[in-house]
């Protein structure tokens, strides 16, 4: 291994390579599994609608770090934008609440990946999978970073291909072009006013915005990669637009879809709702086709979490404020300390979730949804006080070659969503957890930097004084 320098990344992912890695990281478990919670307690107009907001947000979020990582694209990419134009201390804490997001999410999807194969290989242990998935994962992860966007091109490739037809297939029921089972008559739009436009209040909008917010996590993984593009300039504003188009297209016509389809009191008791809408439709082997995508989704979001967990360990020993043997770069351009460790704390996770699934689990859980808006809010900050200091230093705006419009308003309301995300779930009791945790978790981050700083200084003012 040699020493890492900032040269030291190599930059092999292409425009298709960056869309498929964002798509990849969005596209798991938050909607395959997860959308049937928000259903069930917002209802099934009320879930449209939070998905539109979440959509907003996500939108309004990625214009802030378009112009942030075309003007600085660095690995590690938000982390660092937090600390020269927010303050060091945030810029630390939010390279842990995205490293802690990924790494508990890996032990996550490797149980559930385990879980899945059951339904094929029932006598093999979960453990076993769990293990043989985690080992296949690290190793895409440690070879060139070219082998690792390629199989995650192919990994979200599936995933894509799965929910168009899911769309097309669904779109067709809803109107009676083809037939349900059991011949069940073709419903329409009449789930969407059955139990009244919002079943539990319009706050449930609110309340499941976290949730919401958690499943389209991962398209800041542009910004993450950034370091390693090819041209950014161009290939980061070409992967933002289509992935964004994308996005509102799969997760609001595939909610579409599911609340058109799927009674509201049935969405939060079925382990996934897809499977539900597909056995109606009378697909043969419903249970088994989505059981293979939800699998690849799972195997997906490992591979982009554990490539976005290391590069945040690589961004803060880049700056010196841990060790710098996460630094160090293999001669493919690959931080392996730095992988390692994020798929040991993968491990941990993946340990909690099997030892005490109730307890420690979903207290990192929780964390790990809190997290994400953190940090989306940290961009958004970083892009407003970006734009000023970059105009009070004399610079022109014209001279950015990629401009988040609207400026200042985009990041204030891109701030202000993700900020009423965070106080809705203070009314959830399933989720206000998240608040009990992860704000201490973010004391404890900010108190360990300005600690481990003030014992650094101390150390040098007594080397001088010798």
């Amino acid at each position: 291994m040699k020493k890492e320098s900032k040269q030291g990344f190599q930059r092999k992912m292409q425009a298709r390579h960056l869309i498929m890695l964002s798509l990849g990281g969005v596209i798991g478990t938050g909607l395959f599994l997860s959308s049937g919670y928000t259903i069930q307690q917002a209802g099934p107009f009320g879930t449209i609608l939070s998905y539109l907001i979440g959509a907003l947000v996500v939108y309004l979020v990625m214009l802030c770090l378009g112009e942030l990582s075309v003007h600085m694209p660095e690995t590690g990419a938000f982390h660092s934008y937090a600390d020269k134009y927010i303050g060091p201390g945030t810029g630390y804490t939010v390279a842990w609440l995205y490293w802690l997001t990924w790494t508990v999410a890996l032990g996550s999807e490797f149980t559930a990946a385990g879980m899945l194969m059951q339904r094929w290989f029932p006598s093999i242990s979960v453990w076993i999978w769990s293990a043989f998935f985690a080992a296949l994962i690290f190793v895409l992860n440690v070879l060139a970073v070219r082998f690792f966007a390629e199989s995650e091109f192919w990994f979200a490739f599936i995933k894509v291909i799965a929910i168009v037809i899911f769309i097309i297939l669904g779109g067709a029921a809803m109107v009676g072009f083809l037939p349900l089972a059991n011949s069940e008559p073709a419903p329409f739009f009449a789930n969407f006013v059955s139990a009244g436009l919002f079943p539990n209040g319009a706050f449930a909008i609110i309340m499941t915005m976290l949730a919401v917010n958690f499943a389209f996590s991962g398209t800041e993984l542009i910004g993450i990669a950034a370091g390693e593009a090819v041209n950014p300039e161009k290939t980061i504003p070409q992967a933002i637009r289509t992935t964004l188009w994308r996005l509102v297209i799969f997760f609001i016509g595939t909610m579409v879809v599911l609340t058109a389809l799927l009674p509201m009191s049935d969405a939060g008791v079925l382990e996934s709702p897809f499977v539900a809408v597909l056995e109606r439709i009378g697909i043969p082997y419903a249970a088994d086709i989505m059981n293979f995508v939800i699998l690849t989704a799972i195997l997906s979001a490992a591979n982009s979490g554990l490539y976005a967990s290391s590069r945040m360990l690589w961004s803060l020993a880049d700056k010196n404020t841990i060790s710098p043997i996460f630094a160090r770069l293999t001669k493919q351009g690959v931080p392996m300390y730095a992988v390692i460790f994020s798929m040991f704390g993968g491990g941990l996770a993946l340990f909690s979730s099997i030892i005490a699934p109730n307890t420690v689990y979903i207290v990192l859980v929780s964390i790990s949804g809190f997290a994400v808006v953190a940090v989306w809010m940290s961009i958004s900050a970083s892009q407003f006080l970006f734009r000023r200091q970059y105009i009070k230093e004399g610079n022109s705006i014209q001279d950015l070659a990629y401009r988040t419009p609207l400026y200042p308003l985009v990041p204030i309301v891109s701030f202000i969503l993700c900020l009423a995300a965070c106080i809705g779930i203070a009314f959830d009791p399933t989720q206000r957890i998240a608040l009990h945790c992860g704000i201490p978790f973010v004391l404890f981050c900010y108190g360990s930097y300005y600690l481990t700083q003030s014992l650094k200084k101390r150390r040098v003012d007594a080397d001088g004084q010798t």
